[in-house]
């Protein structure tokens, strides 16, 4: 389902006309976010690698070609040019992991128009998601400090590819890792695991599936406790656990995932601690969101970690981000879109941040090429349809993510965020003028 078959109809449709017509001429595409969900005060870019490996490896072999042939849509003058169809443009983006905002471009892609056209569909499908996901975990990060948080959400996921991807977005968003095992050894992220109720009901007894599992699994042991009763199952842990003990095994975790878990969590804290088993942490996991996060970080609930799916691997609350990725030049000359809440400022755009005291103070949306005040966001990343460099790491990534969250402001760090400052530089908006009075006279030829 990765392959060059994957994308909307159209896309072939208007490669078709464009060839016929020799409209090859180079084209810059940008993809951005129009607006924020409610109670996002900044997004999350995450998916530049999965972009990068598509358009590196785009190609059209014979069974696409003769998949389209059957499809009867298509002819031998648009099909045959297929086989030697291979990207070769350049592709600048905001490194995985930088905060964004609205109408921020987070890539650009210079190449012949057949090129950055077709490859629209897919780009948006990749960046999109994971920056959906991302951005939702930044959220739940900066709601638990501290603490451990988990990915457990490939169940809930809309599909294969979406929990290997909402892993990975996590990861890189600062979780400690993953439940998904595929997701662990493709991007090689730390995988955890516990028990499933059906575990401890298969057992006459919780004590004996405690040992049992334990005996099994000695590593890293976590028992989970609220199958039945949550603090009668605390107390057979600290009779449990002194025979592990002795033969080596530590129970290092218990966990929740039902119920009143911060009353749940205070009473097993002290069941524990009564026993001597201070070093026994709580996990906690049930439809857990960051305003719950939140919540027991507040009531300092002593929870240590958390397994979060649903709200997460879905964004519960904002399942979809208003984005776009729409022309911004063609053959040298600026476009804009003026469709009604959707128009677009117009030509190769570049934003401007500026820190305060090692914050976020204010971003500039300006024209690409003329130097600003504070340091550009977007930066080179494929040249010629080659990759510059080597891929970066997921962990070199993730530690971007992580200082750009500790330079966001105070006040974007909150789960009823305020609006963080992002000007137009006035040469856009003078070009954007430009635009609007060439469509209307009816022409495409930017005047000298």
């Amino acid at each position: 389902m990765e392959g060059p078959l994957l994308t909307d109809l159209y896309q072939f449709s208007m490669l078709d006309a464009y060839w016929a017509q020799d409209m090859t001429e180079t084209a810059v595409f940008e993809f951005f976010v129009r607006r924020l969900p409610a109670r996002r005060g900044f997004l999350m870019a995450a998916g530049l690698e999965q972009v990068i490996d598509y358009l590196e490896t785009l190609c059209f072999g014979a069974e696409e070609i003769g998949q389209l042939r059957r499809c009867g849509r298509f002819g031998d003058d648009f099909l045959d040019p297929l086989a030697a169809f291979r990207f070769t443009g350049d592709v600048d983006a905001l490194p995985e992991g930088t905060i964004f905002f609205a109408d921020e471009p987070v890539i650009r892609v210079t190449a012949p128009l057949p090129q950055a056209q077709l490859v629209e569909s897919r780009l948006v499908n990749l960046l999109h998601f994971q920056t959906l996901v991302a951005s939702k975990a930044a959220r739940m990060v900066l709601a638990a400090p501290g603490k451990r948080l988990v990915d457990f959400g490939m169940r809930r996921a809309h599909g294969a590819e979406a929990a290997l991807l909402a892993a990975r977005a996590c990861y890189l968003a600062g979780f400690d890792g993953t439940a998904t095992l595929a997701a662990g050894i493709r991007f090689d992220i730390p995988v955890f695991g516990t028990m499933a109720h059906s575990f401890i009901q298969a057992h006459d007894s919780e004590a004996e599936a405690f040992e049992h599992f334990a005996r099994a699994r000695p590593q890293g042991v976590t028992l989970l406790i609220d199958t039945y009763d949550t603090e009668r199952a605390a107390e057979l842990v600290t009779r449990v656990a002194p025979r592990l003990k002795a033969d080596g095994i530590a129970i290092q975790a218990v966990r929740l995932d039902s119920g009143d878990l911060g009353g749940h969590a205070r009473k097993v804290r002290a069941i524990l601690d009564v026993a001597g088993l201070h070093e026994i942490s709580i996990f906690a996991s049930g439809g857990l969101d960051e305003d719950q996060l939140a919540a027991f970080t507040r009531g300092q609930v002593p929870i240590d970690g958390y397994g979060i799916g649903t709200c997460l691997t879905t964004s519960y609350d904002a399942p979809a981000l208003d984005c776009a990725y729409k022309l911004q030049e063609y053959g040298g000359v600026p476009r804009r879109k003026q469709s009604e809440g959707k128009a677009t400022w117009p030509g190769r755009k570049q934003v401007w941040r500026r820190l305060r005291d090692g914050r976020m103070a204010g971003d500039l949306l300006a024209q690409h090429g003329a130097p600003h005040r504070g340091y550009p966001l977007l930066r080179p990343v494929m040249r010629d349809g080659r990759r510059i460099g080597g891929p970066p790491s997921l962990d070199t990534a993730r530690e971007h993510a992580s200082a750009e969250l500790r330079s966001l402001p105070v006040s974007l760090k909150a789960l009823l965020p305020t609006s963080y400052p992002v000007e137009v530089d006035m040469s856009l908006k003078l070009l954007a003028a430009e635009c609007d009075q060439r469509i209307a006279e009816g022409t495409c030829t930017l005047w000298v």
